[in-house]
């Protein structure tokens, strides 16, 4: 476990006409590294994002154009916290990101989606009072391995499609 706390290192990637808040937990360890979101090599999200837009993903630029041109955002739930490894499981000690300020700046937003439990569970601990609506994405970690990525990206594409065009 790191004994200093782990602050969350990127701002979120809102634009003025985002209409889905997409939610994470916390960077991965080769997200702090690599300094953007979903980095760790076997991360789905990027892929799973791709094949429901077919935007390319390339670089850094080409994802926050996916993100810009399907009207999402990004951040995570998470300020700080600890951890010793890159799951979810393993964080300790957190405190959560002001998202209730993020809607107030960004009126646009109208769904919140989360890519996790752990992401779901402290909205829901911390922001249950928001008339917001949610929606449940599968984790795009390929530590979750109950779903095939096809899988996870017909969900994807069922759960945003309203969203998105």
């Amino acid at each position: 476990m790191y004994h200093e706390p782990l602050v969350h290192p990127f701002k979120p990637i809102v634009f003025k006409d985002t209409k889905v808040l997409i939610l994470g937990s916390f960077p991965s360890i080769n997200s702090f590294e690599k300094n953007f979101y979903y980095a760790h090599p076997t991360n789905q999200f990027w892929k799973i994002l791709e094949a429901i837009t077919s935007y390319p993903i390339n670089n850094k630029d080409q994802k926050i154009w996916l993100l810009k041109s399907s009207h999402l955002g990004l951040w995570d739930m998470i300020k700080s916290c600890q951890r010793d490894n890159s799951l979810d499981s393993s964080l300790e000690d957190e405190s959560v990101n002001d998202i209730e300020a993020l809607l107030e700046e960004y009126l646009h937003i109208t769904t919140i989606a989360f890519t996790g439990k752990k992401a779901e569970a402290l909205f829901k601990m911390h922001f249950s009072h928001l008339a917001i609506k949610i929606v449940y994405l599968p984790s795009p970690s390929a530590a979750y391995a109950a779903m095939r990525v096809e899988e996870k990206v017909a969900i994807y594409k069922e759960r945003l499609k309203e969203v998105m065009n």
